[in-house]
């Protein structure tokens, strides 16, 4: 690879990694020399994972010509009812409700299967000539006016600017020396798709118990994702039980009212933790999705939060890169932290906030949130202010997630 100052490495290939390379190759124009690295890539397997994609990272999919490829096997969430119980309550009265619409005819969110956005994403960078490396990234060494990145087979190339999209463990962020600071929740997530009786009428339904969220998210068909927040030692009980065990404590938080439910593949727990890295930049380094900040799942939003690293991130580079001016270079960089990091600390701030007020068992907290919930519930602009900040749409946003082309 040349020295050219629009030659870009990203380690990691997920959703942010893919997205980023996508609109870096399109943003730079054919000449630009982009280049994913993932042992992931070299992979094949079923992921039965599914996503929310709220309403702006949608746009970013439309600007990036993959969304089309992948709207009819998504499921539009067309409204979202909220309650507060404890698992032995008879009846679960719905607090808060949301209409799913942020315009006329834009929904909320979508839900999607991983494995077909990733698909999608693959597809598209190849197309797009992007540099796809069943490689990891291990290390990198900086030089006059560039940086060289190795990977794991003992090849090297030359860039401007390295991406370390590559996970909450990220080797990059540590090799930086950019130190984290967060906490572990002693909760974990236990993921998993359900098929049910009747329709779920692409409705999302968030119980909150004292444990923590039991979230269903609908997908198509008569199906939809769960996410069920347990202490940690109880989620490892949970996914252990034999097959009629686990049934009766599945039906016994989900519910009755779309019937018969059972599981679609094997649930598997995810612990959960909070962390975010002192900074989201080094020289020639940039973090991206989870290498720089990991959320709590009660509001949806940890995929999300990378995808909107990733329109910033776009934005920034090309802007710079049309003005002929060195991608990799300090003041580009601090332009990114500066649009992400504030962003960032306050959906983290906020999703922290939430799982306290509604992960415990105190009866006097849960009557001051049911009150709250109440009074949201029926002032609809304050609803509407939420609906606009979860889908990705208030404050400065990058134009990709307005669905603009960089």
């Amino acid at each position: 690879m040349s020295d050219r100052h629009d030659s870009i490495v990203i380690a990691g290939g997920a959703f942010a990694g893919l997205a980023l390379a996508l609109a870096l190759r399109q943003g730079l124009g054919p000449e630009a020399q982009v280049v994913v690295a993932d042992p992931a890539l070299g992979r094949t397997g079923y992921d039965p994972r599914a996503s929310a994609i709220v309403a702006a990272c949608r746009r970013l999919f439309q600007a990036l010509g993959v969304w089309d490829e992948v709207a009819a096997e998504t499921q539009p969430i067309l409204d979202m009812v909220v309650t507060d119980s404890r698992l032995e309550d008879v009846t679960r009265p719905s607090f808060l409700t949301f209409a799913g619409e942020v315009e006329p005819g834009e929904p909320f969110a979508h839900m999607i299967e991983n494995h077909r956005l990733t698909a999608a994403l693959t597809a598209h960078a190849k197309a797009e000539g992007v540099d796809l490396r069943a490689r990891a990234v291990t290390g990198y060494e900086m030089r006059a006016g560039g940086i060289d990145v190795t990977f794991d087979d003992g090849s090297r190339c030359a860039a401007s600017l390295l991406v370390a999209a590559d996970g909450a463990r990220s080797r990059l962020r540590r090799q930086a020396g950019i130190a984290t600071h967060g906490w572990d929740y002693d909760q974990s997530a236990i993921v998993f798709n359900v098929a049910h009786e009747r329709d779920h009428d692409g409705r999302a339904v968030e119980h909150f118990f004292p444990a923590g969220p039991f979230a269903i998210l609908p997908l198509t068909g008569r199906r939809s994702s769960l996410v069920w927040t347990e202490r940690r030692s109880e989620a490892a009980r949970l996914i252990a039980l034999p097959e009629d065990a686990f049934q009766r404590e599945l039906e016994s938080r989900f519910g009755l009212e779309l019937g018969e439910v059972r599981p679609l593949d094997k649930p598997r727990a995810f612990p959960l933790g909070y962390f975010m890295a002192r900074a989201f930049v080094a020289e020639r380094l940039a973090l991206v999705g989870d290498a720089a900040h990991v959320i709590h799942p009660i509001a949806g939003q940890g995929l999300n939060l990378g995808l909107k690293d990733v329109a910033a991130l776009a934005e920034v580079v090309v802007d710079a890169a049309r003005l002929g001016i060195d991608i990799g270079q300090a003041d580009v960089l601090e332009r990114y932290q500066r649009w992400r990091r504030f962003d960032t600390m306050a959906m983290g701030v906020a999703t922290n906030s939430l799982n306290m007020l509604f992960s415990n068992r105190s009866n006097v907290l849960r009557g001051l949130r049911d009150i709250g919930l109440g009074l949201v519930d029926r002032l609809p602009p304050l609803k509407s202010a939420f609906i606009r900040q979860a889908a990705g749409l208030s404050g400065e946003v990058p134009r990709l997630l307005r669905g603009e082309a960089l």
